[in-house]
């Protein structure tokens, strides 16, 4: 249950938010009506929601702690202002399109208190129809954006050396070390955090969560898959009515993990691989349309299309 705040925590529990009111109320209600055995505390940051009331949606629970910003300053922001009122000792990064089904954050905590160090911890995500979903990847290299741009990854899901996603879909049953996990559910000591000074907030939405495994790596602690239990993550639900922000956030963001992460050699080539791709959806998402008269498939091709004239200052 939500624990006063006087009294000993196990796990923080950090969603940030923006307008999606529907979608952070089901995730709430799942979270509560399924945690059971663990203490934790609710920590919901709004970011200047503009289509309602956040209060609406909080005020049906007891004891959540709400942030309202005046102002959209990006997830990593709203994160760091979590954590710096998080009395946890654990932390869960939390997406508010997440949907429990069962309670995994009693099986991730006991897992956790079995280990030593700095950990980072990822569950298996699935789709709404319970398909796998990516949850977890390897770190961004040239040679995985160039597979990514024209379209290899998708032909060999299962090949460690053409696809960067691949360890989601080979049956495991014990936890292992990865690279990434996906920012959806991130679960580790609050410590681990703090040594890493939290999210970098330069980057204002996507691959931040990939910086920081990447930066938790740097620093000797380990990022682990826990395929024991799973969440379903409505993923690009938030998205749905803005996806032009969905597809240039993303570009930018990219953009920015390769300046802050790679060579100048490397970051040219990635350059190159990342405009490829572009390139080569536009005509295919056309065409997709086209046959099928999916006007979705339209829409893509002019979003990718409106990408070959979007670029970032470097901030690094």
């Amino acid at each position: 249950m939500v624990q006063e705040n006087n009294k000993a925590i196990d796990i923080s529990i950090i969603i940030v938010n923006y307008n999606a009111f529907e979608l952070l109320d089901d995730c709430i209600s799942s979270l509560i009506n399924k945690t059971k055995d663990v203490s934790y505390e609710i920590i919901v940051v709004d970011n200047n929601s503009d289509e309602g009331d956040i209060k609406e949606v909080i005020d049906k629970y007891k004891n959540i702690i709400l942030i309202q910003n005046d102002t959209n300053r990006g997830f990593a922001y709203a994160n760091n202002q979590a954590i710096n009122i998080a009395k946890g000792k654990y932390l869960l990064f939390l997406n508010n399109d997440v949907l429990f089904i069962e309670n995994s954050l009693k099986k991730i905590f006991e897992y956790a208190e079995t280990l030593e160090g700095n950990v980072f911890i990822g569950c298996r995500l699935f789709n709404s129809d319970l398909s796998v979903q990516e949850s977890i990847s390897r770190f961004p290299s040239v040679w995985n954006i160039f597979t990514e741009s024209v379209f290899i990854y998708r032909l060999f899901k299962r090949s460690t050396l053409l696809n960067k996603y691949y360890q989601n879909y080979i049956r495991v049953e014990k936890p292992f070390e990865v690279d990434v996990i996906k920012g959806a559910f991130i679960f580790c000591t609050k410590d681990s955090v703090l040594q890493l000074n939290g999210f970098d907030e330069r980057f204002f939405f996507y691959s931040e969560e990939v910086d920081l495994c990447l930066r938790h790596r740097k620093i000797g602690g380990r990022n682990i898959f826990y395929p024991l239990t799973s969440v379903i993550h409505y993923e690009g639900k938030n998205d749905s009515k803005n996806r032009w922000f969905y597809f240039k956030n993303l570009m930018l963001s990219k953009i920015q993990f390769y300046q802050k992460h790679f060579s100048s050699l490397q970051f040219f080539f990635a350059q190159v691989f990342q405009y490829l791709g572009i390139l080569l959806r536009i005509p295919v998402y056309i065409a997709l349309g086209l046959i099928s008269w999916n006007r979705m498939f339209l829409q893509k091709s002019w979003y990718y299309l409106r990408l070959l004239f979007v670029y970032t200052r470097n901030k690094f």
